[in-house]
């Protein structure tokens, strides 16, 4: 079967958003052109790292560039995006590998979300060969969506992604575990129950 690409470029919008309560939430990356809409599953801490290492990378871009790089050091308010995914949420696949970069000559980020695979291997040499394949693989490999986007939209994006990341459960003063609405069992407190 040949790899599907889902390609957004540029896209209408991309956002990472939420379906669920906080404690129960399921996180998603979603891309949207016209009536086209794809929708990809990932762990929180994949869109905290994807939101972090976007930054970092965008920031590099204007250091490296001397500022001339049409990447503005906040995201616009212009092109901020508050509004709830686009429904039904659909999910296409559940994310494994995700890739950053910047395209110098268009200026533009490039996004990368790989579907999630299982592979068997007999070793830890064979499952790194077996990855390395399959990733690179362009006509039979997992499902992908690839997104390019202006550095405003990159920031945008960024600046989104860390919000709907942080409007989570509150953490517990003591030891930092998110606490839940029905109370907390905080390993500081020696398990003394902690009422929201």
């Amino acid at each position: 079967m040949s790899r599907q690409v889902f390609l957004y470029d540029p896209p209408d919008r991309f956002v990472a958003g939420t379906v669920g309560l906080p404690g129960r939430r399921t996180f998603f990356l979603q891309a949207s052109s016209g009536p086209r809409v794809t929708s990809v599953a990932l762990e929180k801490t994949q869109v905290a790292a994807l939101a972090e290492r976007m930054d970092e990378l965008l920031d590099e871009v204007v250091r490296r560039t001397g500022g001339i790089a049409p990447v503005p050091a906040m995201a616009p308010t212009e092109v901020s995006d508050t509004a709830p995914l686009e429904a039904p949420v659909e999910e296409e696949f559940r994310v494994g590998t995700m890739a950053l970069a910047w395209d110098g000559d268009e200026q533009r980020m490039i996004v990368e979300a790989q579907a999630l695979v299982e592979l068997d291997a007999d070793s830890e040499e064979d499952l790194a060969d077996a990855e390395e394949r399959l990733l690179q693989d362009e006509e039979n490999g997992p499902p992908m969506l690839r997104v390019r986007l202006t550095g405003a939209q990159a920031r945008a994006f960024a600046k989104r992604a860390l919000d709907v990341v942080n409007a989570g459960r509150p953490p517990c003063p003591l030891c930092s575990l998110p606490l839940d609405p029905e109370g907390h069992v905080c390993p500081r407190q020696n398990g003394y129950r902690r009422e929201a």
